[in-house]
């Protein structure tokens, strides 16, 4: 008599395939692409309605009834440290307005400081410098001119001041021009202040050469 597999099992067996086969088939026909305007199935819908707070809602739960929380008093974002005193306070070592500028003084930056000058400083102090600007011609008291002994002596670090803070009639523009930008414009203030007083001798020889400018 020969040894085989018994029926049961086969049996088993095959109803499981058949089994496997129908739920297989049933998943197939159940993803067809089909839209349907039935909600989706939310397996852990404790996230679905989370409450929260809009801005500049009010909140019984702080004591100030303000939902927006404050800054934490000396906190200062990552990157806004401000730690150079020279360049974002005009301040030297010794807490003394600064004779230098903190960034490097090149074609681009009298450039772009001329820029600058032209939309903000042009319309009270004009284009020269000499605090005759179109607005002083409409009845502004007139800026002093740059060209003043005392402007032209002032420290770097002192007009930086005047510019982010203000000062008398001029109101501080710290708030509008970012702070690479006001060095930008104060060297082209210096700029302006030389070319008043410049000579042929403070030229280099080369680029006098080329322009063909030559000592009286």
């Amino acid at each position: 008599m020969a040894l085989g597999r018994p029926r049961g099992r086969s049996v088993a067996a095959s109803s499981f395939f058949r089994a496997g086969l129908f739920v297989s088939l049933l998943l197939f026909l159940g993803c067809r692409g089909n839209l349907s305007e039935e909600p989706p199935v939310h397996l852990n819908p404790n996230m679905d309605n989370v409450a929260r707070y809009d801005p500049q809602e009010p909140s019984r739960f702080f004591e100030d009834e303000r939902a927006m929380r404050p800054e934490v008093p000396g906190t200062v974002a990552r990157g806004s440290l401000k730690s150079d005193s020279h360049l974002f306070r005009g301040k030297g070592p010794d807490g003394q307005p600064a004779a230098t500028l903190p960034v490097d003084l090149s074609r681009e930056l009298l450039l772009r400081g001329r820029a600058r000058y032209d939309i903000y400083c042009t319309p009270c102090h004009g284009g020269a410098g000499m605090g005759d600007g179109i607005v002083v011609k409409k009845g502004l008291l007139p800026p002093p001119s740059f060209h003043d002994d005392r402007i032209r002596a002032m420290p770097v670090g002192q007009i930086f001041d005047v510019i982010s803070r203000g000062v008398r009639n001029m109101p501080p523009y710290g708030p509008q021009i970012p702070v690479r930008d006001r060095w930008a414009i104060i060297g082209y203030v210096r700029a302006l202040q030389a070319g008043r007083t410049a000579s042929i001798e403070d030229v280099p020889a080369d680029i006098a050469a080329s322009k063909g400018w030559k000592k009286p």
